[in-house]
């Protein structure tokens, strides 16, 4: 697929002054004064080592990927040269690489065409209100639902951060969102995009996902399903597609997650290392865009307001437009031994799945959490809170492999 720029894109210093104000305006409509503590310490439970982000060696490879990974295919017995060819459909256990350090996401350039993005699935996780009322531990009273609205076009111009993740799984393709954040060890230049962890890999029954790519202001203008029959690569992807090279993602969610979240789902996110497929200039570059993530884990109970950003998929949303939600978040529990979530009533659906949840601390807009789960029917989100375990995933990603 094509990168190449539409002559409607602004020029970048707007669109960054444009992107940030948008956001705030956004959250501040509900929250003057959002704020929070730098720590909470009683639900910011230290988890074990973040997994790493895969892949060692230098590019040059066969098959065009990093001749490191390309020798652990062939560990595992997987042809390198057919990989790109088709051999990626093969999700046989023996094939489907699972470990932290099996992570394997080769380009293959115009695999996600127009037609193809529009069919993809969300990938939601659901809960039962029994699941979520059956907690021992703090969990507040189910939230009101708050309608989605729907976010102001051009995407460009008001949420250029966000977009979508689009991956291949077993059941076929599956789309989430996600989220460009800043990279502290290479400031103006972040290929760096938080997504949820249940977005890349399957969890406890399964492995990593394949074909994951991001792409920035998906379907920009926001047109419908009769406009977009037709639809050009730029249209849907006006700054390209991203492939993720490196992914990371918690080790409670590689052991624990499940279908329902499971016990994973209070560490479901991941941070995944994108470049083009065409073209070398870094995401934050293009897109003229990237927060910083909040990873001080402040209780939900001295925060005023947050605000879930995202492409709800399942009925009655298609995932060809973004919405928000805004709402002062609650706490939820799964278990008195799990760190407790946030909360808040949203109406948006599968296809939000990691989508940033974003607050306002000292007039910037920061992530600080992501869409991981919600119930079977629609009415709130839930994400984790993103504490030391997260910042470490996310330092040892930037160190290791943000300026490769």
């Amino acid at each position: 697929m094509r990168s190449t720029r539409t002559s409607t894109a602004p020029r970048r210093g707007r669109r960054t002054a444009l992107t940030a104000a948008g956001l705030v305006a956004a959250l501040a409509l509900t929250a003057t004064a959002c704020g929070g503590s730098d720590e909470d310490k009683a639900d910011a439970k230290p988890a074990a080592d973040a997994s790493r982000a895969a892949g060692t060696g230098d590019a040059g490879g066969e098959g065009g990927l990093p001749a490191g990974l390309a020798d652990r295919l062939k560990k595992h017995g997987i042809d390198v040269d057919q990989w790109k060819d088709g051999g990626w459909k093969n999700w046989d256990k023996d094939k489907w690489l699972s470990e932290a350090k099996d992570f394997v996401n080769p380009v293959i350039e115009g695999l996600w065409q127009p037609d193809r993005m529009k069919s993809a699935q969300e990938a939601d996780k659901t809960v039962t209100t029994k699941d979520a009322s059956a907690d021992q531990g703090a969990t507040d009273p189910e939230p009101a639902p708050v309608e989605a609205v729907a976010e102001k076009k051009p995407y460009h111009d008001n949420a250029a951060p966000v977009g979508k993740v689009f991956f291949d799984s077993p059941e076929g393709s599956m789309v989430c969102s996600g989220t460009v954040v800043k990279d502290v060890n290479h400031p103006g230049k972040s290929n760096l995009v938080w997504t949820a962890g249940h977005c890349v890999h399957a969890g406890g029954s399964g492995g990593w996902y394949r074909n994951i790519a991001f792409v920035p202001s998906y379907n920009d203008y926001g047109k419908s399903e009769t406009e977009l029959a037709n639809a050009t690569a730029t249209e849907m992807a006006p700054y390209g597609t991203w492939w993720a090279d490196w992914a990371a993602t918690s080790d409670q969610w590689i052991k624990g997650g499940s279908a329902s979240g499971g016990d994973g789902a209070t560490y479901d996110y991941s941070v995944l290392r994108v470049k083009p497929e065409q073209g070398s200039k870094s995401l934050e570059e293009t897109v003229g865009a990237a927060l910083e993530v909040d990873f001080s884990a402040p209780s939900a109970t001295e925060v005023s307001s947050m605000g879930a950003w995202g492409y709800p998929a399942a009925p009655p949303y298609n995932g060809l437009e973004m919405f928000k939600c805004v709402d002062r978040p609650g706490r939820l529990s799964l278990s008195p031994s799990l760190p407790t979530m946030y909360r808040i009533g949203c109406t948006m659906t599968g296809g939000s799945s990691g989508g940033g949840w974003f607050r306002v601390v000292d007039g910037e807009t920061k992530l600080v959490s992501n869409t991981s789960i919600g119930p079977v029917t629609t009415g709130w989100l839930a994400g984790p809170q993103l504490g030391r375990s997260a910042e470490a995933m996310y330092q040892n990603m930037s160190r290791t492999y943000g300026g490769q």
